[in-house]
């Protein structure tokens, strides 16, 4: 099967992680994919096609004028059998089912910005507004991917028919996050360790697990490791430096040092105002790192029934200021909640089945059946 699958490769962010996941899943299977991405004209390999932009964050994408025509070119030669966006929130997202129809090709949506349903802070209620006014381009996908029941009951508030709303949630590899051996306590000199990994940004709301991790002062022993850089970085590091046991380890690109970082640790924070499913929340807890993290977005579903600890995003720091020193004092709990966390990475958010789910959706939008699509994955192309 030939998938022309629509993402981003920069700048870093989870959609960069996840189009990157999925479509080596699909290659590992024998599907063919065309990566069609922002970038400048040249920066790409031969097997990829750029899209010509005037700016894009990690935020939003704002396409050069030329960018529908090099999208509409670029499918008509390729001629694939279905496109999937992994929705890069610009200006095509809302004219690519009008282009698709005229193909005549199937096209799937991937939608995962950050939300939180109850709309308790700014953040949250900017991003409601986002849903707002995706939704009725969205209506006109053939699919659209969501990652919880949260979220697609707030795309079928919003008008999309519930059969094109799909739950397939983020996946992670549980056989390369898993336990292991680690030496990153030693190098740090830690006995505990407690790790944030993300943006250092205001949506990601580390000042309130910070000012709670300074409010309770644990003991030269117990470290807090951040992995991740940001607007707020600078700032952040000049009020909370080392002399506080917080260690700023800075953006890695290094999956297995990351990796290592999550092995090593007792417990991962993730204190977010908003977010869509945390691909880093499910790397710790398929690493078999107990969890605290907001009841955001599809993090809390991910958490429910034991699998850690849920926390409101408007009580973060008072939350904190309990919880740290209690997991400090209670080994056995913080055991439990590890062995918890990676059942259910296990359980519910598997890489290979999720991606199982992906191509039963690619079958079914394709009217093939079970043997038919087996073939097709072999080489139709």
């Amino acid at each position: 099967m030939h998938i022309a699958w629509l993402g981003k490769k920069s700048p870093f962010c989870g959609n960069v992680t996840y189009g990157r996941e999925v479509t080596n899943a699909l290659q590992d299977r024998g599907h063919r994919v065309s990566f069609l991405h922002f970038a400048d004209e040249g920066d790409v390999p031969a097997d990829e096609v750029s899209l010509p932009f005037l700016y894009k964050s990690q935020i939003y994408t704002l396409p050069n004028p030329k960018a529908n025509k090099v999208l509409a070119d670029a499918l008509r030669s390729l001629q694939p059998d279905i496109v999937h966006a992994s929705l890069t929130l610009s200006p095509l997202d809302f004219t690519l089912p009008d282009l698709c129809a005229e193909l005549g090709l199937p096209l799937v949506a991937t939608f995962h910005p950050a939300f939180d349903r109850h709309r308790r802070n700014f953040a949250s209620r900017t991003q409601h507004l986002l849903y707002q006014i995706h939704a009725p381009s969205l209506a006109h996908y053939d699919r659209v991917i969501v990652f919880s029941e949260v979220q697609r009951d707030l795309l079928i508030s919003l008008g999309i028919q519930p059969e094109r709303a799909i739950v397939i949630p983020n996946g992670v590899d549980v056989n390369k996050f898993s336990p292991g051996p680690s030496s990153i306590k030693q190098e740090l000199d830690a006995d505990m360790l407690f790790v944030y990994q993300g943006r250092i940004s205001p949506e990601k709301n580390v000042e309130a697990m910070l000012k709670a991790w300074k409010q309770v002062q644990l003991g030269d022993r117990v470290k807090l490791v951040l992995v991740g850089d940001g607007p707020q970085a600078a700032t952040l590091k000049s009020f909370y430096p080392p002399e506080y046991g917080v260690i700023w380890l800075g953006f890695i690109a290094d999956e297995q040092r990351r990796i290592e970082i999550l092995r090593g640790a007792d417990v991962f924070i993730l204190p977010s105002l908003i977010e869509g499913l945390s691909l880093s929340l499910l790397e710790a807890m398929a690493c078999g790192v107990a969890v605290l993290a907001t009841d955001v977005g599809a993090d809390g579903e991910a958490l429910e029934g034991g699998a850690g600890i849920r926390l409101a995003p408007h009580k973060v720091a008072n939350a904190l200021a309990t919880l740290l020193p209690m997991l400090c004092e209670h080994p056995d709990f913080v055991l439990m909640l590890r062995r918890q966390a990676r059942l259910r990475a296990i359980a519910r958010y598997m890489l290979s089945r999720n991606i199982d789910r992906v191509e039963a959706l690619y079958a079914e939008l394709l009217g093939l059946n079970a043997q038919q699509f087996a073939l097709g994955a072999i080489g139709r192309h």
